[in-house]
């Protein structure tokens, strides 16, 4: 859930620190008070894109950060060790976004820079937006087909059939290839033979490859690196080395202790340094040694070397592009010492792959077919709540002429709001408000089958008023005995109904707007003023009278 949000220079707002409960929230507010700015914090921590208009006029940047509470972290950690980010402590996950006018946006989570990227898949797992236009995409055929896979817990079973159905395609794919390719002429197999041999001649990896272009630095620099070695070893232990100056040293030293028996430390550590010089001397003796490459290994390095930069050149500039250049040019030769034998092998692969996906998509279509039975029930009966008494809601599973990234079925919403009439597509006969109602009715039956925590609703209840304003009020409430929900609305007999209450305000009195967001569920006068002004007036006696019914009631 959403413990706490903190917005600084917003569009009007100047700064609000709110501490969120779980539950259902209601956002109220006079049209034009500044609603959406709530909501576009809460979007831009979820990772929505955002330009310099969005900072308050004066400010140099805009801030927004929040707490998330997860009780159970092991999902969200586990995609912010995907993210390379920090865990949650304690399950809490802390979101910084900010937005300043000269210098680049920053994001931190948990304390780390992050990319927006990673805000945005971070956003999918604590916050889901239903806004005025859901409902519109309740017309789109893949959103009918997702909600009833949702409903359907169809998920693992989807993600099997999709990874069957990428297979099938990608051998069909190279089976198209393979068939275009040509029977080469002799000349020009044993010329890919020889760019074969070529490339295996070299290991390629990344370690190989590095360990030959120090090889290859160190024989180019063979003299300079030879003559420098021999020369500090001869500077250390040759006939006018430093070990012959200290050797004498350390005579009088030992000489030094036999008079003054107190200074036998001193004569110890220089007995010390004089060893130590010795064996400097003689590993730079030996490495200058070691670096005397014979003619045959300095032409094997260069040959090795001269092969790697050419073939670096014409396949690419690192390790793993050349690798892939060898097995291509493996897969083609294979290929053409047997084309007919290639595709026939392919054609087997595919014909099980097929088989595989469609018996895939068959147990898919099963389960659809069930779900659609019981969806349907289940939607009719909320959807009869709000409104429609006699309404008829079907969900049907329309079977496909061919398979495909969803499988071999597809799903159809069929809606009367009337008796007596056959039931259509919904974007057939369904306004604007049917839609609405439709779509908050799937949201409660499948409110709890999603598992992000913190769903906010943009105005769902436009279009409807009156008694059906306190069943989405009770809609609402119901959600949120399972998840987190934070409701924008301009019904009073929906704000009434939530635990909590925040009212939005725009104070245009001085010389500047000023927009202001204020909790107020602490007083009970506060809110019987606030559902009066929604009810038409906030002096009325009536509509405080009814003010405090909706509260009794709420």
């Amino acid at each position: 859930m959403l413990q706490s949000l903190r917005v600084r220079n917003l569009a009007l707002l100047g700064e609000v620190s709110l501490d969120l409960d779980a539950g259902f929230t209601a956002v109220t507010g006079e049209t034009g008070a500044g609603k959406s700015i709530l909501l576009g914090a809460l979007s831009l921590l979820a990772g929505e894109r955002a330009d310099k208009t969005i900072i308050r006029q004066g400010a140099l940047a805009c801030e927004v950060e929040a707490s998330v509470f997860f009780s159970d972290p092991k999902r969200i950690d586990a995609l912010l060790a995907e993210l390379e980010l920090p865990p949650t402590e304690e399950g809490l996950l802390i979101l910084k976004r900010s937005v300043p006018r000269e210098k680049a946006p920053k994001i931190t989570v948990n304390g780390s820079l992050a990319t927006l990227a990673a805000l945005q898949r971070l956003g999918e797992r604590w916050i889901d937006f239903h806004g005025p236009s859901e409902p519109r995409r309740l017309l789109k055929e893949e959103c009918q087909l997702d909600l009833l896979d949702l409903f359907g817990r169809a998920g693992a079973a989807r993600g099997e059939y999709a990874g069957a159905y990428r297979v099938w395609r990608d051998l069909t794919a190279e089976r198209a290839r393979i068939a275009t390719e040509t029977k080469l002429a002799p000349d020009q197999i044993e010329f890919l033979k020889n760019q074969l041999a070529r490339l295996d001649a070299l290991t390629l990896t990344d370690e190989a490859i590095e360990a030959l272009e120090r090889d290859f630095s160190r024989m180019s620099r063979a003299q300079e690196l030879i003559e420098l070695s021999s020369a500090l070893a001869a500077g250390l232990t040759g006939e006018d080395g430093l070990q012959g100056r200290v050797a004498e040293l350390l005579r009088q030293a030992r000489q030094l202790e036999g008079i003054d028996a107190a200074s036998r430390p001193l004569a110890e550590r220089l007995a010390s340094a004089a060893v130590e010089l010795n064996d400097l001397g003689a590993e730079f003796s030996a490495l200058s040694q070691q670096l005397q490459f014979d003619p045959e290994q300095a032409e094997e390095l260069g040959v090795k070397m001269n092969a790697w930069l050419e073939l670096k050149r014409r396949h690419g500039g690192d390790v793993r592009a050349v690798a892939a250049a060898r097995e291509e040019l493996r897969r083609r030769l294979d290929v053409q010492g047997d084309l007919d034998g290639a595709l026939l092998r392919l054609e087997k692969q595919i014909n099980e792959a097929e088989k595989r996906t469609r018996k895939l998509a068959q147990v898919l279509r099963a389960g659809r077919e069930k779900a659609a039975k019981e969806l349907a029930k289940v939607a009719a009966k909320g959807i009869a709540q709000l409104g429609f008494k006699r309404a008829d809601f079907q969900v049907r599973v329309v079977p496909l002429a061919e398979l495909g990234p969803a499988g071999d079925s597809g799903a159809e919403f069929l809606f009367s709001p009337n008796v007596g009439e056959a039931p259509l597509p919904l974007g057939r006969i369904a306004s604007s408000g049917e839609l609405a109602r439709v779509m908050l009715a799937l949201k409660t039956v499948l409110a709890d089958l999603d598992e992000v925590p913190l769903l906010v609703f943009d105005e769902v209840d436009a279009n409807v008023g009156g008694e059906i304003g306190r069943v989405v009020g009770e809609k609402m409430a119901g959600i949120a005995r399972e998840h987190q929900v934070l409701c924008v609305t301009h019904l009073p007999q929906v704000a009434a109904q939530a635990a909590c209450h925040l009212v939005v305000t725009k104070d245009q009195s001085k010389d500047r707007a000023v927009v202001t967001i204020a909790p107020i569920q602490g007083s009970r006068e506060a809110r019987v003023a606030e559902l009066a002004r929604m009810l038409g007036d906030r002096s009325a006696k009536s509509a405080l009278a009814h003010a405090e019914e909706l509260l009794g009631k709420g």
